[in-house]
């Protein structure tokens, strides 16, 4: 009796240790995941909210869908940009200013 009750014991830890031995790999993803997905995609997201903050007239900006123009004036949620070569006046949200990519007096246009 003693002898079964000793296996019996046995069996709970052995099970506990194959366990923890399957739950270390996703412990190790997480961390992973997070320093090559997540943190990059910050870092991106705060640099181009600090890019938005910092735009103004005369800027040259591209947008999302490929715009090239020179900011005219920036409302709240809004810019209103100058496209070449018609001198086109359009009006864009900030959230579709992809770059920004020089003064329009050091660019020599």
């Amino acid at each position: 009796m003693t002898t079964s009750l000793a296996l019996l014991a046995a069996a709970p830890a052995a099970g506990a240790g194959s366990g923890f031995s399957l739950l270390l790999p996703i412990l190790l993803f997480i961390p992973i995941f997070y320093l090559l997905l997540i943190r990059p995609q910050q870092k991106r997201q705060k640099q181009w909210q600090q890019m938005l903050g910092s735009i103004k007239t005369g800027d040259r900006v591209t947008t999302a869908g490929g715009l090239r123009g020179v900011i005219l004036s920036i409302k709240d949620d809004a810019i209103v940009i100058r496209v070449a070569p018609d001198n086109l006046k359009l009006e864009i949200a900030k959230s579709a200013i992809a770059s920004v990519t020089a003064q329009e007096g050091a660019s020599g246009s």
